[in-house]
């Protein structure tokens, strides 16, 4: 991470407009608040290009509002993209002419940095790009190893990064989502923990998208219950006649991460804007008691 950041900090100030790769199924939680604190530390007001890539596995709908949402921040503009529609990726290339417009009669070429979380999907589309294997692509984060320059069509030079997580995320939501979308190593994470949180959601936003991919007649409002019920209908069921929770936890998470279940969203622009304010409670709350835990060590 640390590397990361020192990489970015040192190409920025060389760098005409900055591309992030975002996840389309949790576009906020995808988007790493670092980058933007080592932009604006550094004093470096860039142009902002966010691709919402795999939104082929969103939820359409969801992700037109996180378009807009993007787009109305100052010097951002925001595409949906998917690996499996090239040409919607190609057309970054013409955004970013519009975006650095004095480029267009300058020798110099346009310098764009292109960064993203682990598990994006960032390498595929900078394979797209320059339309030949440079980056490494794989299904788990933390791929990238190091930065590259990679020389493409139309007078633009693409500086990649590696992908990397930020040290404290303050919103619980947002890690649980990092790790059912898969952007946190499966190794590192408990399958029942992340496929309740999943669970729970499915259940309240897209409640006849699980009857149908598990062929159920009626949904209980337990999670419990529920998994149990898709365990009996998967055949998940131990020597001794109970439901294997933990088989149907991983079946539950990789079918929702390649879309058996449908495209799902789990994030809108309005859920996070409440749980930004129940985040910057919360952090008010721990620095009050901060406070107040050094005030009686110095008595």
């Amino acid at each position: 991470m640390h590397k990361a950041q020192k990489e970015i900090k040192e190409a920025l100030p060389k760098v005409d407009v900055v591309i992030e790769v975002v996840d389309a199924r949790i576009p906020y939680s995808s988007t790493n608040p670092a980058v933007a604190e080592i932009i604006a530390k550094e004093h470096q007001k860039k142009p902002v290009i966010r691709l919402l890539n795999k939104s082929d596995l969103a939820d359409p709908e969801t992700t037109r509002l996180w378009c807009e949402y993007f787009e109305s921040l100052d010097d951002s503009k925001a595409i949906p993209v998917t690996s499996k529609k090239p040409e919607q990726i190609k057309k970054l290339l013409k955004l970013c002419h519009e975006l650095v417009p004095e480029r267009n009669t300058s020798l110099k070429p346009i310098n764009a940095m292109i960064m993203g979380i682990p598990n994006v999907g960032k390498s595929t589309i900078i394979n797209i790009l320059s339309g030949r294997k440079l980056a490494t692509v794989g299904n788990e984060p933390a791929v990238t190893k190091r930065q590259q320059k990679i020389h493409l069509d139309s007078n633009i030079v693409l500086h990649d990064t590696p992908g990397f997580l930020w040290p404290k995320i303050h919103n619980k939501n947002s890690s649980y989502r990092l790790a059912v979308t898969g952007a946190i190593k499966d190794t590192v994470i408990e399958y029942d923990d992340i496929a309740y949180y999943a669970a729970e959601y499915l259940l309240q936003a897209y409640p006849e998208k699980l009857k149908e991919n598990f062929k159920l007649d009626s949904l209980p409002d337990d999670v419990t219950e529920l998994l149990e019920s898709i365990g009996r209908r998967r055949g998940c069921i131990t020597g001794g006649k109970r439901v294997d929770i933990d088989r149907v936890c991983k079946i539950l998470i990789h079918e929702f991460r390649d879309c058996t279940i449908g495209p799902i969203s789990l994030e809108t622009p309005t859920m996070i804007e409440q749980e930004l304010i129940e985040v910057e409670e919360a952090i008010r709350k721990k620095a009050e008691k901060d406070a107040a835990r050094k005030k009686r060590r110095k008595k």
